[in-house]
């Protein structure tokens, strides 16, 4: 693992000295894992690869120091634990609907020293009713469809600040039926990157929606609503 991070780091211009702390972090995951079902990932060249290299991709992509940013449906705490400790200037808000992977979380951040990340247990729908439009930056790499996506991140982030959704690249079809709710919900297509995990030749596509006026108050809706019937269906 160490010598990956050493090689990839780099090429996303992050400093080695976060290392120890990657390798702290993944070294708790795995152990936590043995008693809970937090990843399939179980080998820690692949943690490396495709949990922390992939969450750290996001930083050539937008500018992380001294922002606020929420992990919508956080998990095991990717893309927002290793956002939060490679940039020790952010403050990352790790959210999750499950309590016992905010308590792991939880623990983990305070085993780390992580004083730049808070971990909620809440709905991204109900959590939006304390936090609306309070962060500079939404990110989520949640399996849910973009169109869901839109409708939880989106309501949390300022205008002028923008979600990025962390997506395969066949995802396509799924941004063609988001056109509506990100017009609904005040944003606007930024850009669609593809880009390559460093150290391996595998490509995810980085999806950047700028968030240009507020976001109506009937949004977001129930989950139930929001999971029959996403906007623009």
């Amino acid at each position: 693992m160490r010598d990956i991070l050493a090689r990839g780091l780099p090429q996303l211009g992050v400093s080695p000295d976060v290392i120890p702390r990657l390798e702290e972090f993944s070294r708790l995951l795995l152990e936590k894992n043995q008693v809970m079902n937090l990843t399939a990932i179980t080998e820690p060249d692949q943690v490396a690869t495709l949990h922390l290299l992939d969450s750290l991709s996001l930083l050539p992509l937008a500018d992380f120091a001294g922002k606020t940013a929420v992990d919508v449906g956080t998990g095991a705490g990717f893309p927002g634990v290793p956002l939060a400790i490679a940039v020790p200037e952010s403050r990352i808000t790790l959210l999750d609907s499950l309590g016992k992977r905010v308590d792991f979380l939880r623990e983990s951040c305070a085993a780390l020293g992580l004083s730049n990340a808070a971990c909620v247990h809440a709905r991204a729908e109900e959590f939006a009713g304390d936090r609306r439009e309070s962060f500079d930056l939404a990110v989520s790499r949640a399996v849910a469809a973009l169109p869901v996506l839109c409708e939880l991140c989106l309501p949390l982030v300022k205008p002028g600040g923008a979600f990025i959704a962390m997506k395969s690249v066949d995802c396509g079809r799924e941004l063609a039926e988001a056109e509506t709710a990100i017009r609904l919900l005040g944003g606007r297509l930024r850009d669609t990157v593809d880009y390559t995990i460093p150290t391996t030749g595998i490509v995810h596509r980085a999806v950047i929606v700028e968030k240009v006026s507020p976001v109506p108050k009937k949004y977001p809706r129930r989950f139930a609503q929001i999971k029959k019937q996403p906007l623009g269906a």
